[in-house]
This record gives C-alpha cells, sequence and structure tokens, in this order.
C-alpha cells in the first residue's frame, strides 16, 4: 500500500496527519522493523519528542483500519552448545 493510501485512509478514519505520524509512517513502510521498539528506536533518532506511546497508539491505529496486521516472530534462543558442561 502506498503512503498516500495510508494518509488517505487515517485521514477517512478521523485522524490528523501530523510530523510525527509521517515519520512513523515512513519507518513502517520502509518494512525493517519487527517491532514497536525497533520502531520507535528510529524514530526517536529523527524526532526526540515521539514517545513509545506515540508508537503504540499510531501501530493500534493502523491495525483498526486495516492497514498492517499484527504477526509474533519466534527464533532458537540457545545456540548449539550444549547447556549441561559435563
Amino acid at each position: 500500500m502506498s503512503k498516500e493510501c495510508v494518509i488517505q485512509k487515517l485521514k477517512d478514519n478521523g485522524c490528523r496527519i501530523t510530523k510525527q505520524r509521517l515519520i512513523l509512517l515512513d519507518i513502517i513502510l520502509e518494512g525493517n522493523c519487527n517491532s514497536c521498539k525497533e520502531i520507535y528506536y528510529k524514530a526517536a533518532k529523527k524526532d526526540s519528542s515521539i514517545g513509545t506511546a506515540t508508537v503504540y497508539r499510531m501501530i493500534n491505529t493502523l491495525e483498526d483500519i486495516g492497514v498492517i496486521s499484527r504477526r509474533s516472530i519466534y527464533e532458537i534462543a540457545v545456540d548449539d552448545k550444549p547447556l549441561i558442561k559435563k
């Protein structure tokens, strides 16, 4: 979905298009983030006034209007080394 389409959906749902929302939208559309924390870290580098609550609200709004969907990623947390030493 293009940035313009997302912006229009946000407007159609009564959201103001703020500088912070545009920054978050750019980061989300890059597609390189797997969590809200990653989005927050990237956004805070661009605008220190963006807080974690802002990120979570934006993510929830985008989910509510059908622009993004939630997913879970699980990875093996242990390497190939044995857990118990002999």
